[in-house]
């Protein structure tokens, strides 16, 4: 079981960065490439090795029936995937400092130290924690609640490999770097991906749980849903249905936001957005456009609107949808948790023009979609 490390991209990366015309950003960046991840990925790869020798029942993991929440972000994938998550006797996921520990080895000593700062220090340790995380993810928690132990996006364990969506947020080179498109990679780079990332699943089982089921959410998925379907057969899926005139500009202007602080003048980041809305456009289309070329994968469409007034419904739609049983007390569970978790729609409303795209845009180029799921005069949010 190898550490998977993305050396074509991560020299991209680095002939990117060092092209980069704001010396502040330039610096940053190429420090980050030639010293930190070189350091922890060389970390992550000993581990990787270690965890063969220490935890020879890896090689007997199987890995049964997953679930991906796949969709364009903004459209409930994780209100969905908090909901499936709930049922802990059957799904496990990635937390997100799992995925930025991914061996078994780092995530037992860690669960190891936890267990101890409780009974001899109190949980002094885990209220430093508390207080980085209120620190470092405090102002993101009103669009996105995100935390050391909360579920996040599986795209993360791909980070340190350099081969993850993520580094779109440090280095927006959109259009040079693709970290989406994976059904259109080759063949053995698509291969070496997906090893790589069934070896970190059966690790979270046999942490977990070797009979659970794997549940996973990452909007970036929703480019290689054909890639998850070769790696794992017997894969299902559930993918948010919300309109996109208030997806994607919401997403856009979020990114927008990110990058500020590089400094980039305005005609720069209005090309770059108008790949990412692009791609939006794809996550659409693509996901549907392979289930519907595999017509006996099990599959939930979820519409948003049913999803923000009555997710408990929604959710045990789901679990009809993709063949699971529900227990009595699970489906008491969803209803009492359904109701906490209903949402109302943003009020907020964006310019198109400021993103690089035209007005009524979105609606044209999405129109049988539109017209199938019926999506109406909502406004932009």
């Amino acid at each position: 079981m190898i550490f998977h490390f993305d050396f074509a991209t991560w020299r991209k990366m680095l002939h990117l960065a060092w092209g980069e015309p704001d010396a502040h950003t330039r610096r940053r960046i190429l420090r980050k490439l030639l010293v930190t991840v070189p350091l922890v990925a060389s970390f992550h790869a000993l581990c990787f090795y270690l965890d063969g020798i220490f935890f020879p029942g890896l090689r007997h993991v199987e890995i049964r029936t997953p679930v991906f929440v796949v969709g364009h972000a903004r459209s409930g994938t994780t209100l969905i995937h908090r909901l499936l998550g709930e049922d802990s006797e059957r799904f496990c996921f990635f937390r997100l400092y799992e995925m930025h520990f991914p061996s078994l080895l780092q995530k037992r000593i860690i669960r190891l130290g936890a267990r101890l700062d409780r009974r001899l220090f109190g949980g002094f340790l885990e209220r430093r924690v508390q207080a980085f995380e209120e620190r470092r993810y405090g102002r993101m928690r009103a669009v996105h609640k995100m935390g050391l132990r909360l579920a996040e996006e599986d795209d993360m364990i791909f980070y340190w490999s350099c081969a993850s969506g993520f580094w779109i947020t440090e280095m927006p080179y959109m259009g040079e770097l693709d970290f989406y498109d994976v059904d259109h990679w080759p063949t053995g780079r698509r291969r070496r991906l997906m090893r790589f990332y069934r070896d970190c699943i059966k690790r979270q089982l046999l942490l977990d749980g070797k009979e659970k089921v794997f549940l996973s959410k990452a909007p970036v998925y929703a480019g290689r849903v054909e890639t998850l379907i070769q790696a794992f057969p017997d894969a299902r899926f559930v993918v948010p249905l919300r309109s996109p005139e208030e997806t994607i500009p919401s997403l856009l202007k979020l990114v927008s936001q990110g990058w500020q602080r590089l400094a980039w003048d305005e005609t720069r980041v209005k090309r770059c957005l108008r790949v990412l809305a692009e791609q939006s456009f794809a996550t659409y289309r693509h996901p549907q456009e392979v289930l519907d070329q595999h017509p006996t994968v099990p599959r939930a469409m979820v519409d948003y609107r049913e999803l923000a007034t009555d997710p408990a419904k929604s959710v045990l739609q789901v679990y009809q949808q993709l063949g699971f049983r529900v227990r009595p007390s699970q489906r008491e569970a969803l209803l009492a948790e359904g109701k906490r978790s209903q949402k109302h729609v943003s009020s907020h409303t964006y310019s198109l023009e400021e993103f690089g795209l035209a007005a009524g845009e979105i609606r044209e180029r999405l129109a049988d979609l539109f017209e199938r799921y019926q999506w109406g005069g909502e406004g932009t949010a």
